[in-house]
């Protein structure tokens, strides 16, 4: 049951990313556009199957490659085998690459639209291969500990240069796959293997050290296809000799067979073999361990299979199409506007609700001590997103050449990380990968297509790519002018910020409290003020756990006795005796759990009158018990309670000394 509730869990955060997509579609469409789009049957059919294929495959890598691949990542970090983490790093940036269901889509959209040119299957293996390399240069750079800045602006002098000896139909392509690779599967297991290694190497920084392999992952797949591009362009002929014909709709909607059915789950199972074989091999043939909990994992990898199928098939069926028919219908409308608002709002939208996203930030603000935070880097990359896929819009209907954007976007960046505070660089340069989710990029290259077939003069294969790589490229501008902005304004850590604390002296409060000890263990925050007072004062946890529907009886004994807050959890408990797999196991919460965090010299009381009002000790069900806590911060109190308490005190003190 626990897999059930986490499915379902899963199910609904696969809907909510995609809920900004829908709302911003349904507003241009029925108040901009004022139409009801063509074949929305199947269409919405498809955009159910993309979440919930999404869900089944987070499940699946959940509870099948997540935890075994991330413990390869500490295993090897810990184990000070240079060869064998060089080793393990390409072979998990090749496997998970490979089964990355945005670049599937891509690569076959690309072979669709190049006269056959461009082979899809060799397109992923090249683009895979190019992030083997990738995560093999980023741990080589983490274990010599050479700073980062180096490499991507080597890099981007490496991609520059073979963008003017590369066939234009390659170059848009190969500046969206470098943002296209770090998606659902990749991000989690490379971040995991880039800061579990800076951890665990002594001299290593994690927020410095640790970030920056999606980086080198959304680099180095610009290189290595547009050196593909230049090899097939000038040395191979296209299977195809006619010339390709591409209607306003570039995708027909998707038919459902049997034998369809099982091709895709066939094409998808060889597809994630490699991660499978990797995982193995390393895991029993390297590190000679077995894996805990086979059975679960070998579901999970099941999981993944039909996961990824479902997913891929219902982008086909709706967002790819929805995204070509937006795209019509917008180049229709004859106003540009329109279409730089559209595309500016799906790149907020989408990026503001990717998980891949949410997880970065919550990590640099947990490592950079509270300096970074969440929502203000999320709010930045969004705003770079949605810039970039604008821009990116604006310059398919202006002509213009894609290499032109980019160089100047390179050289704003080569410039802002000169003089941007050291820990924000790595996490800016990472930004830029994990903004192309597996659901924006289907979107986001839909729309690209779209634009460049209805529009006069231009080429689908030429002029549609590109969007993806202005969404990579902008996030690191206004990622690096964030860590600017917070440098400037001395924005204070957490670490900072309780030192102060320990120094705070309230001699603007009451004047009974004034000339307390600075080294108070206990900081109180003043409700309705701005104020900290730091005093002695003892706090306790009472902790009472009791059935539902009794709570309220618990909540108001404890407000007779005293107690101002409390924290209410849902609870369940079951034994232990016969305890099978707690991996199918999930008890019914029954129970609520207070807590509640007041003035130790109340406790008494509160355990005394929840015990005779919840009849705990005679015919009721509950347990109540008591904590001591010491270094106290962050609790709320009024003014006048607080010297209320100091008086009791007082009092209780001369009582004993009688």
């Amino acid at each position: 049951m626990t897999q059930f509730y986490f499915f379902l869990r899963l199910l609904k955060e696969s809907f909510r990313d995609l809920i900004p997509i829908v709302l911003v579609i349904l507003f241009f469409q029925l108040a901009i556009l004022q139409t009801v789009p063509e074949d929305w049957i199947p269409t919405t059919v498809g955009m159910i199957i993309v979440g919930i294929g999404l869900a089944i495959f987070l499940q699946g890598l959940e509870i099948g490659i997540f935890p075994v691949g991330e413990g390869l990542a500490r295993d090897f970090a810990k184990s000070g085998s240079t060869m064998w983490i060089m080793v393990f790093a390409f072979a998990i940036g090749f496997g998970t690459t490979i089964a990355e269901p945005a670049l599937a889509v891509i690569a076959d959209k690309a072979a669709a639209i190049s006269s056959g040119r461009i082979d899809a299957n060799t397109l992923r293996y090249v683009v895979a291969g190019s992030v083997g390399f990738a995560i093999l240069l980023g741990v080589f750079r983490i274990i010599k500990g050479h700073p980062i800045h180096y490499y991507i602006i080597a890099g981007y002098i490496a991609v520059v240069t073979v963008t003017f000896f590369a066939p234009k139909e390659i170059i848009g392509l190969a500046y969206d796959l470098g943002g296209v690779t770090t998606s659902t599967v990749t991000v989690p297991l490379v971040a995991a293997l880039g800061i579990g290694l800076a951890s665990t190497i002594k001299g290593r920084n994690p927020i410095i050290d640790g970030f920056g392999l999606i980086a080198f992952a959304s680099l180095t797949p610009m290189i290595f296809v547009q050196v593909y591009g230049i090899i097939v362009y000038n040395f191979f002929e296209a299977t195809e000799v006619a010339k390709i014909v591409v209607e306003a709709k570039v995708s027909q909607t998707a038919s459902i067979t049997l034998e369809s059915i099982t091709m895709g789950i066939l094409a998808v199972v060889r597809d994630v073999l490699p991660i499978l074989a990797i995982i193995f091999f390393f895991q029993y043939g390297i590190l000679k361990k077995s894996i805990e909990n086979l059975k679960l994992v070998i579901i999970g990898f099941i999981l993944v299979i039909l996961g990824l199928y479902a997913f891929i098939l219902g982008l086909e069926m709706g967002l790819f199409a929805l995204g070509e028919s937006m795209a019509f219908q917008l180049t229709q409308a004859g106003n540009v506007w329109i279409i730089y608002a559209f595309a500016f709002a799906i790149g907020f939208s989408t990026t503001m609700a990717e998980p891949a996203l949410m997880a970065i930030a919550k990590k640099a603000k947990e490592i950079s001590d509270g300096k970074i935070n969440d929502m203000s880097l999320r709010l930045f990359v969004a705003s770079g997103v949605a810039f970039g896929i604008a821009l990116g819009a604006f310059r398919i209907v202006d002509g213009g050449h894609i290499h032109y954007y980019i160089i100047a976007g390179y050289l704003i960046v080569v410039f802002l990380t000169f003089i941007a505070p050291k820990h924000i660089i790595p996490i800016a340069y990472d930004s830029g990968g994990v903004t192309t989710s597996t659901v924006t990029v289907p979107l986001v290259a839909a729309l690209g297509i779209g634009l460049a077939t209805n529009i006069d003069g231009r080429s689908p294969l030429i002029d549609g790519f590109g969007l993806i790589a202005f969404a990579s490229l902008f996030p690191m501008i206004t990622v690096l002018s964030y860590g600017i902005i917070i440098e400037k304004l001395h924005v204070k850590g957490d670490t900072d910020i309780a030192k102060e604390d320990e120094e705070l002296v309230t001699s603007k409060i009451h004047g009974s409290l004034e000339g307390v000890d600075d080294m108070s263990l206990s900081t109180i925050n003043l409700d309705a003020t701005d104020l900290r007072h730091s005093m002695s004062l003892n706090f306790s946890a009472v902790i009472v756990i009791v059935p539902m529907g009794k709570e309220d009886d618990a909540l108001h004994a404890a407000k007779e006795a005293g107690a101002s807050g409390v924290t209410i959890l849902n609870a369940s408990g079951m034994g232990l005796a016969e305890l099978d797999n707690f991996y199918r196991h999930k008890p019914e919460e029954t129970d609520k759990l207070l807590l509640f965090i007041v003035p130790s010299i109340i406790v008494d009381k509160i355990i005394r009158e929840i015990i005779k009002k919840l009849h705990i000790t005679t015919s009721g069900d509950g347990i109540a018990f008591t904590v001591p806590i010491s270094h106290m911060k962050g609790i709320s109190m009024r003014q006048e309670d607080l010297f209320e308490k100091e008086v009791e005190e007082i009092i209780e003190e001369k009582k004993k000394k009688k």
